[in-house]
């Protein structure tokens, strides 16, 4: 089976760093791109039963109207997705990307990607979703239930793309953040990036042994890594190096017992996503 890594595209302004990271993605790791668009239930082809809602007397003509109205939007939603796998393909096709493979489909977005993450190595997807410019202190409704959902890591794409040579391992000992090492240190996209192993509270002799472990894994897998500890509250003192320090990309345990586990999913990781203008991978 064709290792892939399947791209969430909708009609936001996220889309285009979707594509344009799935692309580096694939040509540093060689997977295939699955882009997909999923048609939620209402935006569906289903047809409406207007029988009971229209009062006595109406015409069996202007019942059909409503019917014909309901199919011609049902074919306009399925077109405008067409579109845009096609505009998220173009983008691929620009960036070298041979491997392409294009899927529409209708229903649950979670229950689709579930579908679909066989063979599958990562899931990306746009911070926010269509509203984008309308609610920009929310993050995309569905991001939460597909990190909630999915068995692979979750590359969460930041709003602009920019080349990516520096990363972030929030790490503080856990099973999640050791999962995240072990991602980094097995998987070839992160080869010759420069990597640190951070994490946040005040040094001991237990702190500088799990950096220690997690370190020498990284570098025992051919992958050039540092350690440090920041002191602070997570989710505040992360997001100041990663722009302090220039840091491209984040990568994150998704579930933990301490501070840096209280990132994902819960208010702590909301701000976390929000505050941070570079990309961040989330592994279960």
């Amino acid at each position: 089976m064709t290792r892939k890594i399947i791209a969430l595209v909708d009609g936001s302004i996220y889309s285009q760093s979707v594509c344009e990271h799935a692309a580096w993605v694939a040509q540093r790791s060689g997977w295939a791109v699955e882009l997909l668009h999923v048609l939620g239930r209402r935006e569906g082809a289903e047809k409406a039963d207007y029988s009971g809602s229209i009062a006595l007397g109406a015409r069996t003509a202007l019942l059909e109207e409503l019917a014909e109205l309901d199919a011609q939007r049902a074919r306009l939603v399925s077109h405008r997705g067409r579109a845009i796998l096609e505009d998220a393909r173009a983008v691929l096709d620009g960036a070298g990307i041979n491997e392409i493979t294009t899927r529409l489909r209708h229903g649950d977005i979670v229950d689709t990607v579930a579908e679909q993450e066989a063979g599958t190595e990562m899931i990306l997807i746009g911070k926010r979703g269509e509203a984008a410019d309308f609610a920009r202190g929310h993050l995309g409704s569905n991001l939460e239930r597909i990190v909630r959902a999915s068995t692979k890591p979750v590359f969460v794409a930041a709003r602009a793309f920019k080349p990516i040579t520096r990363v972030l391992i929030a790490y503080d000992g856990g099973a999640s953040a050791m999962r995240a090492v072990e991602h980094v240190a097995r998987t070839p996209l992160y080869r010759d990036l420069q990597v640190s192993v951070v994490t946040v509270g005040n040094p001991s002799d237990a702190v500088h042994k799990q950096l220690s472990d997690a370190k020498a894994a990284l570098q025992a897998a051919g992958v050039a890594a540092e350690a440090d500890i920041v002191t602070g509250q997570a989710e505040t003192a992360l997001a100041k190096l990663v722009e302090a320090a220039s840091f491209d990309m984040v990568i994150m345990g998704a579930y933990g017992h301490s501070r840096i586990r209280s990132l994902i999913i819960g208010s702590t990781t909301t701000e976390m996503i929000r505050s941070c203008k570079v990309p961040i991978v989330l592994v279960r």
